[in-house]
């Protein structure tokens, strides 16, 4: 885009048809809801700002003083007091001027922390199928950019507009009784001030929100490719050159958004600056008129000229304000965004506790759509022949409203499980079994209730779920799946995790009932050693024992395993299928069976299809139906029983 030639007006043209912008009530009485708790504050801001404005009306009246009074009459005496007066004016406010910004200070990060807060604390609550459909790089990107673009306003944007507007009122009070003509002619080019902005506001809030976007999307790809994972798949793919390409290519548009916004501000600050000039110059000229007619006094245009500088500089920050505050409302806006998404899995008003667990799980008609939930998060489907990643990044009526639409390629099938009867009784071992895909994983996901039903129910102890305290029934279960995840941590704070109280001895003992307490007493700083991002500095079997003891550690009534160690190493496996016995006996357990010997020692296997539960019962019960399970044992488990 060329950004001369044709002048400013013809650059602001581009986004002409783009939709304008609403900045509602709604929204406005929203933001300012963050804001009534410091009330106090806000009162004390706006007096500090009131005396501030005041005090800095009376040093233009101490020139016209000197020029019409003091010299002309040399007095000395009066001179000196001008002097004080003129020195201690600035001392003064900017006294109070500290005191002003402390309070702002204070109320504009107390919002920004109640705001930051409240999105933590709302997206900890969002179901697992926001965090599968959404980036982790746009979630930072609203912690950071967008609650950032929100403190900018409450800091910085708001109090200026307060600040201009009282400056701007009061300094034309003054002007109006020093000389009435030269007020009406200052006043005269205040449409050179007023008519861009506006427009200015709608293109600037449409570049903002782009901004953020392209920021949103560089900063998934920075955590996604220089993760240790990504850089892993980068590396072994060899796909570093296409990585650098599509980097290069976010990047530029990061840099053009910056750019264009960078050149924008900048037409609309050289349009203000000759507005002002134009101001002065007729000031000087019809004043310097009267001067020569002897219809006021020299002392009069210097002070009308010192309140200029008062009364174009609030004029220029306002239009400038009026842009800054209707761009910031974007940063609100997908903050907002993120806060409107409803909980999908939250607890009934009346939801109850559980104390003790005998641990009966039952499955009653239960039927999972991996789809029905979409709609509320704001997930859209993809054209079957479309490219969904281009589709994401069109202009489309999502974000044109404020709105991020999540897009996702059309799932082959929408019914992940149907219609699903089975028990497992108290302290039983029930081991899934079936084809990749067949629903095992979604069922470890509806019991602790990461999901819930969209048909039927599931009872714990004879209660429905949905009946209980999502914290009390995650106390109930434990959880270890193929992909441990470790923070970047120590072992100890990794362990404690499951149990902050833990004693040194409660540690020791889970370490050695998962096999990995010699691991740990090999390493330099034992339990205080850092495991690294995501635990990559221990292997996968040590990393699978930690997640064990962690497990042992929470000591709960239900057990969920993913039993996946056919990627590790003969060692570790044994290490690993030691440390598990002992973690099932006498708790409920569900396994995702990988392994001859966890079959034949479960109470009852169940077979998925397709979705659908196949077949239940007993090893020697199902292999004399002839049916699904027999196949599977025969190509998968048979030959091979101690590793599959």
């Amino acid at each position: 885009m060329m950004y001369g030639g044709g002048g400013w007006w013809r650059f602001l043209s581009a986004d002409e048809d783009q939709k304008k912008p609403v900045l509602d009530r709604g929204l406005l009485a929203r933001v300012f809801s963050y804001a009534r708790p410091y009330w106090l504050s806000m009162i004390g801001v706006l007096v500090a700002i009131t005396f501030i404005s005041l005090v800095e009306l009376i040093p233009p009246l101490l020139y016209r003083d000197l020029f019409d009074n003091v010299i002309p009459n040399r007095d000395f005496g009066r001179l000196n007091l001008l002097g004080v007066a003129m020195i201690a004016i600035p001392i003064i406010s900017n006294l109070v001027g500290v005191g002003e910004r402390y309070l702002s200070a204070k109320m504009g990060e107390g919002i920004i922390f109640d705001l930051r807060q409240t999105m933590y604390d709302h997206l900890q609550q969002m179901s697992l199928r926001f965090f599968t459909h959404t980036k982790s790089g746009e979630i930072i990107s609203r912690f950071n950019s967008d609650v950032v673009g929100a403190q900018s306003a409450i800091t910085g944007t708001l109090p200026s507009i307060v600040t201009n507007a009282v400056t701007l009122l009061t300094t034309l009070a003054v002007m109006l009784s020093i000389e009435w003509r030269l007020t009406l002619l200052s006043i005269a080019v205040l449409p050179l001030f007023l008519l861009p902005a506006r427009r200015v506001g709608h293109l600037l809030r449409s570049i903002r929100r782009e901004a953020m976007e392209y920021n949103a999307d560089m900063s998934s790809m920075i955590g996604e490719t220089l993760s240790i994972n990504g850089a892993l798949l980068v590396k072994t793919f060899g796909r570093l050159r296409q990585e650098l390409k599509r980097f290069r290519e976010t990047n530029a548009h990061v840099r053009d958004i910056g750019v264009r916004r960078a050149m924008v501000g900048r037409w609309f600050f050289m349009g203000l600056g000759i507005s002002s000039t134009i101001g002065v110059a007729m000031v000087y000229w019809v004043g310097g008129n009267l001067v020569l007619n002897d219809a006021i006094t020299a002392g009069t245009i210097v002070a009308f000229v010192a309140y200029l500088g008062r009364l174009y500089g609030p004029i220029s920050s306002l239009s400038t304000v009026g842009v800054e505050f209707v761009t910031s409302m974007v940063s609100f806006e997908r903050v907002f965004d993120y806060l409107d998404k409803e909980i999908e899995i939250a607890d009934k008003p009346d939801a109850t506790v559980l104390e003790e667990v005998r641990g009966a799980v039952r499955f009653e008609n239960v039927s999972f759509n991996y789809l029905e939930g979409n709609e509320k998060l704001g997930i859209k489907l993809a054209q079957p022949n479309g490219d969904f990643h281009k589709k994401a990044d069109e202009d489309t009526d999502e974000k044109k409203n404020g709105k991020d639409a999540v897009f996702v390629p059309t799932p082959t099938r929408s019914m992940a499980l149907q219609d699903l009867n089975f028990e497992i009784e108290a302290g039983k071992l029930a081991a899934l079994v079936g084809p990749s895909g067949a629903g095992k994983t979604t069922i470890t996901y509806l019991l602790p209730r990461l999901y819930d039903p969209t048909e039927g129910r599931i009872l714990l102890d004879d209660h429905d779920l949905r009946d209980m305290t999502q914290e009390s029934l995650a106390q109930q279960i434990g959880m270890v799946t193929q992909e441990t995840y470790l923070f970047h941590d120590t072992v100890r704070a990794n362990l404690l995790y499951a149990k902050p109280d833990a004693t040194d001895d409660e540690l020791e003992a889970a370490a050695l009932a998962a096999n990995i307490y010699d691991f740990i007493a090999s390493l330099p700083e034992g339990l205080d050693t850092l495991v690294g991002e995501r635990g990559y500095r221990l292997s996968g079997g040590e990393k699978q024992r930690l997640a064990i003891a962690r497990v042992i550690l929470k000591d709960p009534r239900i057990l969920i395993l993913d039993e996946a160690t056919s990627h590790l190493d003969s060692q570790s496996e044994a290490l690993i299928q030691a440390a598990l016995e002992p973690l099932m006996e006498g708790r409920t357990s569900l396994v995702i069976a990988h392994r001859l010997s966890t079959i034949l020692a479960a109470d009852k296997i169940l077979v998925l299809e397709q979705g659908k539960l196949a077949e239940q019962g007993t090893h020697d019960e199902l292999l004399v139906k002839g049916g699904l399970y027999a196949n599977l044992f025969e190509t998968q488990f048979r030959y091979d029983p101690e590793r599959v």
